[in-house]
């Protein structure tokens, strides 16, 4: 997409807009002539991220066979609906920081003799190991979705991992048979292993040469049996560590299919990290500049990548990614719970628009997390449950999945807002455009507070006659968010301002606003 290039260079055709400018038209051009029918847009860019933190599992996917609350074997059913509506393409488990202190076998057999543990990473909180193994591949089978294993390298052994693997995925065998007296008999598929989390910090403190030959050394004996292939991803680097990308492709780029890679937007690692619900302008536009610096992070990781690995066999997976506030004032310590605003969904929608562009290279990312955690697609409260603005926005580009990519380029006016070291560009409209089934489906952002943004979208031959539908998500206030008492405070419509002219189709976006639409011609 030309418009980040053209940024990155300062080109003129950008025009830099004060936070007083009203917003200019802006004009979103297809290019239709260049489409690559084999570029797709992975489903995986929509995947999700579930860790034993807080009561993002328990309480929040799971409350067990004999809960009050209406569950399905255990898995709660309003949950697991709204995951089904949502089409998660891939989940990843059991962490983040906590799979490294995980030990599988603590999690499987009959729940009264599994032993319970300390999460030491998330608040000190005791769990009773019922929700494992078995309860983690059967929930993915439910809803549909493929299993993202994180193996345990920082407190782990090698054997433990392989033992694991070969539970999970082998048809007989020592752990074939143990799998099969707890119950299951027939395999479940593994296509993605993480082997090891954040190994640079809370997975094991390496230094990026130990663990390349770490990860060298676990991902041997991670075996693929029965026609079940792993994918293995090794732990890659925190945003900005550059060199511990440059380490891992020079010593292990051929013993793996992906790297990692963690991006917050957050304000900083120390001290408070500002409120959920409580900001102001300037706080809403620096977040959305700091969630964009994303896509010169993924880049400048890609250049490095492509000196061991020009032809791009190497995935590059933003397996964490999100806001990260305060946690709510009155919850557990520790249990990183916190609201979710229209703020966060502009960060979902444009966090969305960059790994889309950038999906030669990037091939999945996760949220954090699924569910009462961080940026969450929902929030629970014993049988209560709430969508959140940015559950919505996931719903809205989900037709994006596994769609042809279709090139585009955007003109609209940018504003800069403050960054760490240099102001970061932040442009007032954004986009995506997917095409798949003879359906056109474009989403659009516009960021501006106050302003609304009159979009051209020029067509060569837009049947005047053509079946648009179109979806909006906004609200009065950035900081508008649903909670069990106004659960529907943020929720998307249907979006009916445009129109076919000979231009082409002529959109206006209000301002905070995401709208989807789909055309067929």
């Amino acid at each position: 997409m030309k418009l980040i290039a053209s940024l990155a260079a300062g080109a003129a055709l950008m025009a830099v807009a004060s936070p007083a400018l009203a917003v200019e038209n802006a004009t979103v051009r297809l290019d239709l002539n260049n489409v690559n029918p084999e570029r797709t847009i992975p489903a995986e860019i929509y995947g999700q991220f579930a860790e034993h933190l807080g009561t993002c599992i328990y309480g929040g996917l799971w409350v067990g066979e004999d809960s009050p609350i209406p569950n399905t074997n255990g898995y709660r059913n309003d949950v697991l609906q709204a995951l089904k509506d949502l089409k998660v393409p891939v989940m990843r488990w059991p962490g983040g920081c906590f799979a490294d202190e995980y030990h599988w076998v603590d999690g499987i057999g009959p729940k009264e003799n599994r032993p319970v543990m300390i999460n030491n990473n998330w608040g000190g909180t005791v769990e009773d190991n019922s929700f494992g193994t078995h309860e983690f591949f059967n929930l993915c089978e439910l809803i549909g979705c493929e299993p993202y294993l994180s193996g345990n390298v920082g407190s782990g052994t090698v054997e433990e991992l392989s033992k694991w693997v070969e539970y999970i995925t082998a048809e007989n065998g020592p752990q074939a048979e143990l799998r099969k007296k707890n119950g299951r008999e027939k395999p479940w598929k593994l296509k993605y292993l993480g082997v090891g989390n954040e190994s640079w910090g809370c997975g094991g403190n390496f230094t990026p040469e130990d663990y390349a030959s770490e990860y060298r050394r676990y991902q041997t004996y991670c075996r693929d049996v029965n026609g079940n292939k792993l994918y293995k991803i090794a732990s890659g680097a925190s945003d900005y560590d550059y060199n511990w990308t440059d380490v891992l492709m020079k010593k292990a780029k051929n013993h793996m299919k992906g790297l990692s890679l963690h991006y917050y937007t957050v304000t900083g690692w120390t001290g408070s990290k500002g409120s959920a619900t409580k900001f102001n302008d300037d706080d809403y536009y620096w977040t959305l500049g700091k969630c964009l610096e994303i896509e010169p992070v993924i880049m400048k990781h890609d250049s490095i990548m492509s000196k061991y690995d020009p032809n791009k066999k190497v995935a590059l997976l933003v397996d964490e990614w999100g806001t990260w506030w305060d946690e709510e004032p009155g919850t557990v310590p520790g249990h990183l719970y916190q609201q979710n605003t229209m703020r966060d969904a502009m960060v979902a929608a444009l966090s969305l628009n960059v790994f889309n562009r950038h999906t030669d290279r990037v091939k999945m990312a996760n949220i954090a997390q699924i569910a009462n955690v961080l940026q969450s697609m929902v929030l629970t409260s014993g049988d209560k449950m709430v969508l959140t603005p940015t559950y919505h926005v996931f719903k809205m580009y989900a037709p994006h999945q596994n769609a042809t990519f279709i090139p585009l380029d955007v003109e609209t006016t940018v504003r800069e807002v403050p960054g760490k070291k240099a102001p970061r560009p932040l442009p007032t409209v954004s986009a995506t455009a997917s095409e798949k089934d003879g359906v056109l489906n474009v989403t659009l952002t516009n960021v501006d507070l106050k302003e609304k943004a009159e979009v051209l979208i020029p067509f060569e031959k837009l049947n005047k006659k053509a079946a648009i539908a179109g979806e909006i998500l906004t609200s009065s206030a950035a900081d508008d968010y649903n909670d069990f008492d106004n659960p529907d405070k943020v929720k998307t419509a249907a979006f009916k301002d445009f129109k076919v002219t000979k231009e082409g189709l002529k959109v206006t976006l209000p301002p905070m606003s995401i709208v989807a639409l789909a055309v067929k011609n």
